[in-house]
This record gives C-alpha cells, sequence and structure tokens, in this order.
C-alpha cells in the first residue's frame, strides 16, 4: 500500500522551468509586490515567471520583466540556478534561471500583470524586515548578486526553436 500511495505522488510532481531577473540600482533591487496562490497577503519577488513555448531563457526574462515591472532591460549575466519546493506544494519543484540585468527604460504607459500590485524599489534589509518575500530564492538571489556572483550568459546554449514543419530531421 505504501508503495502506490509513492507511485501516486510521483506521477503527479510537476517541474516548472522559470526565469527571474534580479536588477539592481543604488544599492536597492527591483521587485514586484504580487498576489500570490497559497498566500493571504501579497509577497514581494523579483520580476519572474514561466518560459513560454518556444522561448528562449534570456527572452522569457526579458518578457516577464516588462510584463510585471514595465522596464525594459538588458540581461548581462547569469547569476544562478536554483530549485525550490514550496511546502505548501510539494508536487511542484521549480527550476529558476536566475538572471543580472539593468534597466534600459521605462514604459510610464505600459499596464502591469493582473497579479501585480506594484513595482518597487528595496532595500535587502526592507525585504528582509517585511517577511514577505515569495520563496527563500528571493532574497538568496540578491544575496547572491551581493557577493559578486555571475557567470557568462554562454554558459546557456539553447538549441534554436525549429517548427515541426521545418525540422532538419526531414531532410
Amino acid at each position: 500500500m505504501r508503495f502506490k500511495i509513492m507511485v501516486l505522488f510521483m506521477t503527479a510532481w510537476t517541474p516548472h522551468v522559470t526565469v527571474a531577473t534580479v536588477v539592481e540600482k543604488n544599492g536597492r533591487f527591483l521587485l514586484v509586490e504580487e498576489h500570490s496562490e497559497g498566500f493571504v497577503h501579497t509577497v514581494f519577488n523579483q520580476p519572474a515567471g514561466h518560459v513560454e513555448a518556444g522561448e528562449t531563457l534570456i527572452d522569457a526574462a526579458i518578457r516577464e520583466t516588462f510584463e510585471e515591472t514595465a522596464h525594459r532591460v538588458a540581461i548581462d549575466h547569469l547569476l544562478g540556478i536554483y530549485s525550490y519546493t514550496p511546502p505548501m506544494f510539494p508536487d511542484h519543484t521549480y527550476y529558476r534561471f536566475c538572471f543580472l540585468a539593468h534597466v534600459l527604460d521605462v514604459d510610464t504607459e505600459a499596464q502591469l500583470d493582473t497579479d501585480i500590485v506594484a513595482a518597487v524599489w528595496m532595500t535587502p534589509d526592507e525585504l528582509e524586515i517585511s517577511a514577505r518575500a515569495r520563496s527563500p530564492l528571493v532574497l538568496k538571489a540578491i544575496q547572491d548578486a551581493l557577493a559578486g556572483k555571475k557567470y557568462p550568459l554562454s554558459l546557456v546554449y539553447e538549441h534554436p526553436f525549429a517548427s515541426p514543419l521545418t525540422s532538419q530531421l526531414d531532410a
């Protein structure tokens, strides 16, 4: 019986590929205050989200940052690859590719994603005191950035997407 329960749990497990962008300016970090499933209050997170079909990790990071903050960014480095299984959702594991970026400009007319309350700039201390980081990865990424961790973007190889109609396998 115990084995059957384990098998059912394992088949329900879902991996999620996500991206997040760490942007620092004058000691403050660009974060989003957002509504998130599993929380009764709003939480703070880096601009982050799921990679969409046919999208590169870097394109996803740029898109998510703009959709959630109205900031256009250029990606500079890979900060790290993080994984997290939330205690309230043990059947979900998030694989988070975190990037360092800088702001190019801000579109003050852009509409933010519906779950976003606001884009905010916070110090690490303000984030920690708030006790409202969406996950431990939010503060960990900031700590890693402050520690100078960064890797070249060439570390990430993304094979070009080819639709089934243009696949080289058919040649």
